[in-house]
């Protein structure tokens, strides 16, 4: 199967046994849960604004004039984005990682753009190795047989 296959290719769960004997699914499985919910709220708070009333402040003109329209415009872009991703990682979790960490990669480029926001840049550095450590992790869940023949 090709790597570009295996990536797309949805993960299920951990079973509840292996949940409770194995620190690695259960890692794999929050992080999982968490990468999967934290997007989409942030996605639909662009939206509906309960957490923060101005998205916009967050948006660098740099990557304001990349992007058509009005800076609000580009936040329920934004949200949008980050609503498809919290859903790939939901099922397809190792291709989802790689798309949430390159989506924090950006996210951190326009804060450093911005200014006065290096505070929240690092804590998204942050999330950026979790996702890949999820990704690192899909990657052992997701030829669950071939991984325990080869602990028999």
């Amino acid at each position: 199967m090709s790597t570009i296959a295996a990536a797309l290719r949805p993960i299920p769960l951990p079973t509840a046994t292996r949940l409770r004997t194995d620190p690695a699914a259960q890692a794999f499985t929050l992080l999982r849960v968490v990468f999967t919910v934290a997007p989409i709220l942030f996605g639909l708070d662009k939206f509906v604004e309960v957490l923060n009333g101005d998205w916009t402040i967050y948006l660098s003109s740099e990557f304001n004039d990349l992007i058509p329209g009005s800076a609000e415009d580009a936040m329920y872009l934004v949200g949008a984005v980050e609503i498809a991703a919290g859903l790939v990682v939901a099922i397809a979790p190792r291709f989802g990682a790689l798309l949430v960490a390159g989506w924090l990669g950006g996210i951190i480029a326009n804060l450093l753009l911005v200014g006065g926001f290096g505070d929240i840049a690092l804590r998204d550095f942050g999330l950026l190795v979790g996702a890949v450590a999820l990704f690192l992790l899909a990657g052992a869940y997701d030829r669950p047989a071939e991984r325990d023949a080869q602990r028999a």
